[in-house]
């Protein structure tokens, strides 16, 4: 679930080299180039998201959304290896009450809602290992290209809870049967072309520059398409979903009432140490 510890520095990309900085809350920046809003998140812990990061790209996203100098947005994370490893281990492990617990899982659940509701396509540019929330934001992108490293895992039954709140945008993506396997084996990571073979990955590329290479065409490509054809594919896409606003809250009470278990609570415990 945490796959590097918690008190390195954030890597933050700038045009034309890596800086290092130590805001502890991640980064998050958005650059537009040719109506192609490229959207940049980071964090110190294998770009995890605390919750005032989740809080911060549900808003980019809605504002992006009526900006009518972007066509299409790419999401994206830094550095070279994890694409993202979901939630802060740190804000999961001091949850102690209900309504701590339904905040802290409302924040990919807004997420989540604020890609299906955006006015634009999304495309996930996918570089590395990605657990738990993660999982969901790769899903809820319109369209997503890989790595082979970009191996995935919902590990979240080992300690006593489950993918609740992004398993209806991963079961939207790859099937029941599909997110059965990938939650119910859950020490077990699922590799790339398992993810394209289910269709969470659209393509899968040997290394990071053909990666980029491939969604710098792909999304050039779409910022050049009519924009309401482009608007009427995503609400297609989307169909049948209305109801996830309410869904998926439900579903971040669950989880808030199961991370308060004994056995969830021995269980990060263990995991901690």
């Amino acid at each position: 679930m945490k796959l590097s510890s918690l008190k390195s520095v954030i890597l933050v990309k700038t045009d034309s080299e890596q800086m290092t900085t130590t805001r502890p809350n991640g980064s998050l920046y958005t650059r537009i180039e040719n109506k192609v809003a490229i959207v940049e998140f980071g964090h110190p812990a294998s770009n995890s998201f605390p919750s005032e990061l989740l809080g911060r790209l549900e808003k980019e996203l809605y504002k992006l959304s009526d900006n009518d100098e972007v066509a299409v947005i790419l999401l994206k994370s830094e550095g070279e290896r994890a694409f993202c490893a979901g939630a802060s281990f740190d804000e999961l492990i001091a949850i102690d009450n209900l309504e701590d617990g339904k905040a802290f899982f409302s924040g990919f659940a807004n997420v989540i809602n604020a890609m299906r509701k955006c006015n634009k396509l999304i495309v996930g540019s996918v570089q590395g290992k990605t657990v738990g929330g993660g999982v969901g934001l790769v899903a809820a992108c319109d369209y997503a290209l890989a790595t082979e490293a970009a191996s995935i895992k919902l590990s979240e039954l080992t300690i006593g809870i489950g993918p609740f709140v992004i398993a209806p945008a991963v079961e939207r993506k790859i099937g029941v049967a599909g997110l059965a396997d990938l939650t119910i084996d859950a020490k077990s990571w699922k590799n790339a072309y398992w993810g394209k073979e289910k269709g969470l990955y659209a393509r899968v590329f040997e290394t990071i520059s053909e990666l980029e290479k491939e969604v710098e065409i792909l999304t050039e490509n779409l910022a050049t398409y009519n924009p309401e054809a482009l608007l009427e594919m995503k609400k297609a896409l989307w169909k049948g979903t209305e109801h996830w606003d309410t869904l998926l809250i439900e579903r971040a009470e669950t989880s808030g009432k199961l991370v308060l278990s004994e056995f969830t609570k021995n269980a990060l415990a263990k995991f901690k140490k």
